[in-house]
């Protein structure tokens, strides 16, 4: 699994279970150079006497079981290596746990169906998937339990040759959330006898959601709404105006509405800048604060992580530091979230930073560069246009990361636009030969 989800514990609980029992154990653990989120293994031998154990390190082909908590690392190399089909089983945490340079990499998809054909191939099938955390945190509260859980699972099918009784003592021995963890055991015992039964009990009884086809209308009906919380009726207008003379000149091409999709999408992502009267906004409309209520019993205690940008510490390089801030933020946000018809105007003190100016340049940019390709669009060139309007969608992050964003979209932009004059030199001869013709 990855380091700070307890796949440590469960190496020292069977080697603890495995020793009350008198039986030969050996438990070699593999942290790596990450102890928190990277792969972490415990290579664990278990035999009728100790002499019978010969090697620590699980050799090439030779696992009976690949318990698996957390499904990429148990589609990796080192593990498929220790794999034999014939010989070994696995059982394998569903759960999609996104890896490190996911925060490098936003388009980065897990790769589900590809990591669970490794698996299954490399064990002749001999696999079962189960969604662990879910069941796990939604039964016990903390996702914490999710090994336990897997080691409950496994044990009821018969993968872990010792006895319930060792087992449950070695977690006493081992003194941390020791009725949690047994509680965990035997939930995972549960699932693995009846699974169905135990989803039905870690989900609430809801109503059905129907997810209806959503269409233009709805699409820009719906962020029209929200630029209206955002700002007000007039900003919300000014974006449906646009996306209308956008949709009424692609119209003219009889070929879809990809475009107007493009910009609806586009220009709604740049108008509803998160600001820090959005911010304000989103924290204090109350749906945060039942999530909270929702999440937690009793008392709880908020603490915010922020860098307002006329308080915030810079580091060597200038980019805005984060610092910690109390519960007392919540009543400052409350506060800022009422200014809201400050935004953009000349007593509106975070409208004059470089990062808001430049959002706010960025829009009229995107404005003037899609209505400089309007009275150009034509069936050859509609899928450069559209490319042109969906650039906006790569822009993401705050600071410096989003000035890097922005600084490639332009560049993307400029791309997009040379090859948007391109077709349309090109149809223009060919119009001309044909005309000739």
């Amino acid at each position: 699994g990855i380091g700070g989800t307890g796949v440590l514990t469960i190496g020292g609980i069977l080697g603890m279970a495995a020793h009350l029992e008198g039986k030969g154990v050996s438990v070699l653990e593999m942290t790596g150079m990450s102890q928190k989120n990277g792969t972490v293994s415990s290579h664990v031998r278990l035999a009728a006497t100790p002499e019978a154990i010969r090697a620590q390190r699980i050799a090439t082909g030779e696992a009976d079981l690949i318990l698996g908590c957390d499904m990429l690392t148990a589609g990796a190399q080192d593990a498929i290596a220790k794999t034999r089909p014939g010989r070994t089983s696995a059982i394998i945490n569903a759960h999609q746990q996104p890896i490190g340079p996911f925060a490098k990499q936003p388009d980065w998809q897990f790769p589900d169906a590809g990591v669970r054909d490794l698996i299954a191939e490399s064990v002749a099938d001999q696999v079962e998937f189960v969604d662990a955390t879910r069941l796990a945190t939604a039964l016990l509260g903390d996702s914490i339990a999710t090994n336990l859980f897997m080691l409950g699972f496994a044990w009821q099918r018969g993968r872990v040759p010792l006895s319930e009784a060792a087992i449950l003592r070695a977690i006493e021995l081992n003194g941390v959330a020791i009725e949690m963890n047994k509680e965990a055991f035997l939930w995972g015992r549960r699932a693995a006898v009846d699974l169905d039964r135990v989803k039905r009990i870690a989900t609430p009884a809801q109503g059905i959601v129907l997810q209806m086809p959503r269409s233009l209308d709805t699409v820009i009906r719906t962020r029209a709404k929200f630029l209206t919380d955002y700002q007000d009726a007039r900003y919300a207008t000014t974006y449906e105006q646009f996306v209308q003379r956008v949709r009424e000149a692609e119209a003219k091409l009889e070929k879809g509405s990809k475009l107007t999709e493009a910009v609806a999408k586009s220009l709604f992502k740049l108008m509803a800048i998160k600001d820090e009267y959005e911010v304000a906004r989103l924290y204090t409309s109350g749906e945060f604060e039942q999530r909270i209520k929702d999440t937690f019993e009793g008392e709880v205690t908020l603490k915010f992580n922020l860098a307002p940008p006329l308080l915030a510490r810079k580091d060597g390089e200038g980019h805005l530091v984060k610092a910690e801030y109390g519960g007392w933020v919540w009543h400052a946000l409350q506060l800022l979230a009422r200014l809201k018809g400050l935004r953009g105007k000349a007593f509106d003190v975070f409208g004059h930073t470089a990062d808001r100016r430049m959002e706010r340049a960025l829009i009229d940019e995107y404005r003037a560069l899609i209505d400089a390709l309007l009275p150009k669009l034509s069936a050859d060139n509609l899928a450069v246009a559209v490319a042109i309007a969906a650039v906006p969608e790569t822009i993401r992050g705050f600071g410096h990361v989003k000035l890097a964003a922005v600084d490639a979209a332009r560049k993307r932009w400029g791309e997009l636009s040379a090859q948007l004059e391109r077709s349309g030199r090109d149809g223009a001869g060919k119009a001309r030969v044909s005309a000739f013709r």
